[in-house]
């Protein structure tokens, strides 16, 4: 999933959710400001930052590793 993937599902939620930057920023730890730069794709917020957001909204963040193997075909690696 790219970045501007991210910041959509994430804008999506909160939206679906009824839950405004305001508040979303208080009860994530996250600032005013960051969240308001990471929803107008502005800015570069850490997987850290991601995280917080996430966790607020009821949402998983899954890291996925892909790379090549001897016949060219894609090995999937989730942690």
């Amino acid at each position: 999933m790219h970045q501007q993937d991210i910041i959509e599902t994430l804008k999506k939620r909160r939206i679906t959710l009824q839950v405004n930057q305001e508040t979303l920023a208080l009860l994530s730890g996250v600032s005013l400001r960051t969240v308001k730069q990471f929803e107008s794709r502005k800015g570069n917020p850490t997987l850290e930052t991601i995280q917080k957001l996430a966790d607020v909204l009821g949402l998983e963040i899954r890291l996925e590793i892909k790379k090549m193997n001897a016949d060219n075909e894609v090995d999937h690696h989730t942690f």
